[in-house]
């Protein structure tokens, strides 16, 4: 369904029905420093009701995985062992640097996505339990995010793209100095500082006693590790927190998700009259035993209610809505064509400009009455 909306640039699109515009200069030029306004309903939902309709039995897939819990306890004791054995290690020493990165890296994303998954309370079924697991996923990060990232990530499914909800499309003052190779090679590497500084800068939610409990646990971790391991043993946390969300092959996921990319990355079944405005790109390969599936994207948006172990089993039934979706083939390649391709940077995001404000009226395990999203006066 068509949302009547008007565009920056003074442009209607009443009568639009392309399903995005792509950006043009005063002379009508096509140009690439802008993004690719869209002036429909976001596709996850429409997609949803289509497969809920034609297969009604996917709803009996939603629910908390109980596997979750164990996987979590898994990654965090791997993490604390491999900290405790490099505690008298040099972190100049490439034993010390080979584990950060292919241990540490992988698992500190392991745990990333751990909390993306639990944002969804989809580890047990009553929220609290949710919180506090997230809290102990957070451990080994080292700093404490767990808390701030759930109303942000349940923002960005409410309102996929709607400009200033979003805080996962990049800022305007990023895509303008980013726009080059180097200035995409510097947010590829420190991708994962972008998307911990940006939510604060495009607006702030209320500090509640989950973000406090998630700030008391996290520092007082920190400092019995320093205490009793050394600060070598806390460097690596860090670092492999910054790692998984660097020039790391996992880290693929993060431009994967929503960037446009041409039709070279799209499936042999797509076509451009199939998919002509792809919002989001999923990935079905081997790396997705490590992050919880969340290579399988659009299933993940089309039903958050689907726990990471069953998102397979979605696909399967609703095999004709996935298959002439476009994909990416591998996220190692994603990073490298996303820092070379002349045709894609940070501007490759499709937009919604709605004229809409956030008005915070937040409750902890609320998603329903988090946020009141209404337009300008």
């Amino acid at each position: 369904m068509g949302v009547s909306a008007t565009k920056s640039n003074g442009k209607t699109a009443a009568a639009a029905n392309k399903p995005f515009e792509l950006p043009t200069d005063a002379a009508g030029n096509e140009k690439t420093s802008d993004w690719l306004w869209t002036y429909q309903e976001e596709p996850h939902r429409t997609r949803r009701h289509q497969i809920i309709k034609a297969h009604p039995e996917v709803t009996k897939l939603c629910g908390p995985e109980p596997l979750t819990k164990w996987t979590v306890l898994l990654v965090v004791s791997i993490q604390v062992t491999c900290a405790i054995l490099l505690r008298n290690t040099s972190i100049l020493s490439w034993q010390f640097l080979l584990t950060a990165y292919f241990i540490g890296a992988t698992s500190n994303q392991n745990l990333f996505l751990a909390i993306h998954e639990i944002s969804h309370n989809l580890a047990f079924r009553k929220p609290i339990y949710n919180r506090l697991l997230a809290i102990f996923a957070n451990l080994p990060i080292g700093i404490p995010y767990s808390a701030a990232f759930r109303p942000y990530h349940l923002i960005h499914h409410k309102s996929l793209g709607v400009e200033g909800l979003d805080t996962d499309l990049p800022t305007r003052l990023e895509a303008v100095f980013l726009d080059s190779i180097a200035g995409k090679a510097f947010f590829c590497t420190f991708q994962i500082l972008f998307y911990a500084l940006r939510p604060m800068a495009v607006f702030q939610l209320p500090f509640t006693h989950i973000h406090g409990l998630n700030l008391a646990t996290q520092i007082a971790f920190d400092c019995l590790i320093v205490n009793y391991f050394g600060w070598h043993s806390m460097i690596y946390f860090l670092a492999s927190s910054f790692l998984a969300g660097s020039l790391h092959p996992t880290a693929g996921h993060f431009i994967s998700e929503h960037y446009v990319f041409d039709q070279q990355t799209s499936s042999p079944q797509s076509s451009p009259s199939a998919v002509a405005a792809p919002e989001t790109y999923s990935y079905y390969g081997a790396l997705n035993f490590f992050t919880y599936n969340v290579g399988l994207h659009n299933e993940h948006h089309d039903f958050p209610a689907i726990p990471w172990t069953r998102l397979h089993k979605l696909r399967d039934i609703a095999a004709e809505f996935y298959e002439p979706l476009p994909t990416h083939k591998s996220w190692s390649y994603v990073i490298f064509q996303f820092i070379t391709d002349p045709n894609v940077s940070l501007w490759s995001r499709v937009k919604r400009d709605q004229q809409r404000k956030v008005e915070a009226q937040w409750t902890e395990g609320e998603l329903e009455g988090m946020v009141e999203v209404s337009k300008r006066d």
